[in-house]
Formats: C-alpha cells, structure tokens, sequence
C-alpha cells in the first residue's frame, strides 16, 4: 500500500488513498489534523493527514511505501486526534515475482490467454494479452489493491467472462526507463525468485 508525501508540492500533508471516488460525490470530516473522504454511502476514499512531520519521520517525496513502523505512527496520529477508525490496511507488497504455472487459450477471444501464476503465498488466474506470455517464464506481477504508475488501481476483474485476478506486467507498464515499444510483458531472468517483492 503507498501513501503520498510532497512537502514542497503541497505542504505537510501525508495523502493515504484507499478507494477511487467521484470528486463530486465525497464528503469530508475534520478531527484536528486528519480530513476523513467518504463517499455518500459512508466508503472511506482515504485521508489526509495535515502537519505530518510531526507525527511520522517522512525523509522522501512522491509514493512511499507504506510499513509496519508508519502505520504505528498513523495510528498514534489518529488517537492523538480522536479519530477511532481501524486502520486494518494490507502491507504485503503488491508488485511481487511471479511463476507461470500453466497457460491455455481463453475460450472467448483469440488473443487472450489465462494464465495460472504462482506468487510464492498463491495461486493466481490472471487473463493476459501480451503475445509472449508463456508458461515456464518469471513474470512482474501487480496484485490486486496495486496501484500502477499510471494510475490504475487492480481490481478483480472479468475479462470476457473469465475471471482475472492482477495482471502480468510490461517494462513500459511500470514505468521502466529504456522500455521497449513493442508489445510484450516483462519477462525475468532466474536470478529473481518467486514471490518475492519487485523493485521498481
């Protein structure tokens, strides 16, 4: 999960994004420092948490990934401002290494596949496009709850009528320098191991 910092960008404020939102269908809270977003049906959008500097030690800027330490601080924040939400976020990483176990043919369009891919805690179904998707290879993988350069949060999804759950990465996907312009995921050499985080 990552939150959000720029000091110089838009003040001392920590942005925690936990859900999509309409911009004109949210509504905001005050307690203290923290701004509670929900929706209208009362899903939290996320926080802001005003003069954070002094409740977590932030030395960067931009996406910081959100740890067991920080999410300590967030708490003590909260209680400090007598904001009794539980704070029950998921911390494993959600750009992992994965294996692909098994590929088939997607039984409704012809330049899908589905892919059955180990992420070293699971067993993933994820529908692919890439043309060079193969079972045997190390791939990225963006779980669900990841949110891509772009933007784009994972979701669990239908990809016509087959379930997919994450998707299996290009270099441009990521935002990886140098990447190619060809269509293609991001296949890895065996010096990554399964399951574990990927860096980028």
């Amino acid at each position: 999960m990552d939150v959000f910092y720029n000091h110089k960008g838009i003040g001392d404020v920590l942005i925690v994004p936990l859900e999509d939102m309409d911009r004109y269908d949210i509504t905001y809270e005050n307690y203290g420092d923290i701004t509670k977003i929900t929706d209208k049906q009362g899903t939290i959008a996320g926080y802001n948490i005003f003069n954070a500097s002094t409740y977590f030690d932030v030395n960067s800027i931009g996406k910081i990934t959100l740890t067991e330490n920080m999410l300590g601080q967030m708490k003590e924040a909260f209680r400090q401002n007598n904001l009794d939400d539980p704070l029950d976020f998921d911390l494993s990483p959600k750009f992992v290494v994965g294996y692909v176990r098994e590929m088939s043919p997607h039984e409704n369009a012809d330049k899908l596949s589905v892919c059955q891919v180990d992420t070293g805690d699971e067993q993933l179904q994820i529908v692919c496009g890439a043309p060079n998707v193969d079972a045997g290879q190390k791939v990225v993988v963006a779980k669900v709850g990841a949110v891509m350069p772009s933007g784009l949060k994972i979701k669990p999804t239908k990809l016509r009528g087959v379930p997919s759950n994450g998707m299996i990465c290009s270099q441009k996907e990521l935002g990886l320098p140098n990447a190619p312009e060809e269509k293609g995921i991001y296949v890895l050499d065996d010096a990554y191991s399964t399951g574990d985080p990927f860096e980028f």
